[in-house]
């Protein structure tokens, strides 16, 4: 019999063929798109069990004292091969008590299963006298002895499971991933236990190397501020330097014995010290060690420098691209922590206006949640809008180049004039008024370029060791893969 063929003008991602033999008791299309070739593998039900977290029940809350027990929670899934124990957040005894049954142990695998899905991590060096209770958004892969935990931590992060687990998830407002998919996950056969430990110290060794170009990229980041300040000719005060005494020209002792007045947290300063917007005592001692750097150039306000009003961002809602000339939408989660823009998980909006199109070197500040994330917008191939959060802000370059701008606020001094001019609150703010009042020590035109020229080439020779590192590992999982897969 002849078998039934599709035209060649429909679109094979959309519309194909797949036999009912190779159907493995799931009918969701998007599972075969990808055409696994299961041959020579195992259901990860063959070797383990599934056991699922637990939510903390209503009425409860996390401890804010330190205790013996911490929680496990999908934000402490991070890239890194072990847990930082110290992010963890703790619970009570009494919640323990009531949480125990979903106690976690050394060399257990966890695997998330809400919000960021198919992260995985081995539970490795608990610190002592301390307790793990597992969220209900990740799960435990429960695995028989002669497996090693480490080995298929490294398995379960391969492309051929990630896509599976891609494939397996409810696209929801939150993916989530059942337990029962987890299950049903095709992985190689195990090898002798011999191989599977080779090939963690395989991958242990680029590992290794990635961390080691990650801590020089880091290191060549963390050298920039000595090398702007020291340009700058800035010395920052010691804020012990500018503690009042309790007995001063104000006319009133304080009592010395008193600890609030020991650990400089209850002081006296003059109505003429206090500015007439901002009565706070934390502004008024963070704006005095602020106000006391000096500079080997005159601070100008950052208002003195642009040629237009700042302009708040679009309040429009985040969509995914539907077509690859969409226009990007810039939100602050796609700035990440030295302002670069994040190429990952692009947005366009509902609405795009053309007045909110970024241009060549727009500089963009956060004005709540990151308060104080600065970005300079530079490709401008691809059409950008900003969001709401962020206020652009437009500079003369006839008297500022926008890139030693953006490096400044980058620096551990304007970090600070940050956290002295924030707002507390439940999302901390800066407006654009308080942005313009930011003070920046200003060289010449020359001097700004030669600054900017250098740190530009730190900042590129991290990025360039920060790929390296990324690739190392990406590589080496692909290599892992052809070795537990075959060719």
């Amino acid at each position: 019999m002849e078998k039934y063929k599709l035209s060649e003008n429909i679109d094979s991602n959309k519309i194909f063929i797949v036999n009912r033999s190779e159907i493995e008791g799931r009918l969701d299309p998007i599972f075969y798109v990808e055409r696994f070739d299961f041959e020579d593998t195992i259901k990860l039900s063959k070797i383990a069990k599934i056991k699922g977290g637990k939510r903390i029940p209503k009425g409860y809350d996390y401890s804010n004292e330190e205790t013996s027990n911490l929680y496990l929670r999908v934000a402490n899934m991070d890239e890194n091969n072990d847990f930082k124990y110290s992010d963890f957040k703790f619970i009570s005894d009494e919640l323990y008590n009531r949480l125990k049954g979903y106690e976690v142990f050394d060399n257990e695998l966890i695997i998330s299963i809400a919000g960021t899905v198919g992260k995985t991590k081995v539970i490795s060096n608990i610190p002592d006298k301390k307790k793990v209770i597992l969220t209900e958004n990740c799960a435990k892969i429960v695995i028989s002895d002669n497996i090693n935990s480490r080995y298929l931590n490294i398995v379960m992060q391969t492309p051929f499971l990630q896509k599976q687990i891609s494939a397996s998830y409810i696209q929801t407002t939150i993916p989530k991933l059942g337990i029962d998919k987890i299950l049903e996950l095709r992985i190689p056969n195990i090898p002798p236990i011999e191989k599977q430990l080779a090939i963690v110290k395989y991958y242990n060794k680029a590992y290794t190397q990635k961390q080691e170009k990650e801590a020089e990229a880091q290191r060549l980041l963390d050298s920039i501020d000595n090398y702007l300040l020291g340009e700058l000719g800035i010395v920052l005060p010691n804020e012990e330097d500018l503690q009042v005494e309790p007995n001063n020209q104000y006319g009133y002792a304080l009592n010395t014995e008193n600890p609030l007045v020991k650990n400089g947290r209850l002081f006296l300063t003059g109505s003429r010290e206090v500015s007439g917007w901002r009565i706070d005592p934390d502004y008024t001692m963070k704006f005095k060690l602020f106000s006391n750097s000096v500079s080997h150039y005159p601070y100008i306000s950052l208002k003195n420098l642009l040629i237009k009003s700042p302009q708040y961002g679009a309040n429009e809602e985040a969509q995914d691209f539907r077509n690859a000339d969409d226009i990007r939408y810039v939100r602050i989660t796609d700035i990440d922590e030295i302002g670069n823009l994040k190429p990952e998980n692009k947005k366009t909006a509902a609405i795009t206006e053309e007045k909110y199109i970024l241009n060549y070197n727009d500089l963009l500040f956060a004005r709540s949640g990151s308060v104080g994330k600065c970005y300079i917008h530079k490709n401008i191939s691809e059409t950008s809008i900003f969001a709401g959060y962020l206020i652009r802000f437009v500079i003369d370059v006839e008297k500022c180049n926008p890139d030693f701008l953006f490096y400044y606020c980058n620096s551990k001094l304007y970090k600070y004039w940050v956290s002295t001019i924030e707002r507390p609150a439940v999302q901390s703010n800066i407006n654009a008024e308080e942005y313009k009042s930011l003070p920046i020590p200003l060289p010449p035109l020359k001097k700004q370029q030669e600054i900017a020229d250098k740190i530009s080439q730190i900042r590129a020779k991290a990025l360039q060791l920060k790929q390296e590192a990324t690739q190392i590992l990406e590589q080496t999982k692909l290599q892992i893969e052809q070795m537990i897969l075959g060719d």
